[in-house]
């Protein structure tokens, strides 16, 4: 393995699309696993444009990330709820809905949940 990696999110290894064009997850991969920016665009909701593809009632991923910009609310399975923004750290466990707050798109970089996020069987 190399001493360095530099790779970039606008070249990404794979990119998964939302459903009805509501964003898409770029993903790189790396020896600690896999990264990845989403871009939820205004309007994106899991239980709409995830949910088809990963075929849960709910995300079942864990996600530690970072919000880059924008406005996220999730509210995980018992109700609870936390709207996350720009500069905000982020852990969710599985179980969650969330959905974009506001006009402005949502991008979130994270470095747990992505490998199978947005996948077919996946979170």
């Amino acid at each position: 393995m190399a001493g360095i990696v530099r790779k970039n999110f606008d070249a990404a290894d794979e990119t998964r699309p939302f459903e009805d064009g509501k964003g898409r997850l770029d993903l790189l991969t790396s020896g600690g696993g896999p990264v990845g920016r989403a871009v939820f665009e205004p309007g994106w909701k899991w239980s709409q444009h995830v949910k088809p593809i990963a075929g849960t009632d709910s995300c079942q991923a864990s996600h530690v990330g970072y919000v880059v910009s924008g406005r996220l609310n999730v509210v995980m399975d018992d109700g609870e709820s936390t709207e996350f923004g720009a500069g905000d750290f982020m852990e969710v466990t599985p179980g969650h809905d969330a959905w974009v707050v506001g006009d402005d798109a949502c991008v979130v970089l994270d470095w747990s949940g992505f490998g199978d996020y947005a996948k077919a069987s996946g979170g």
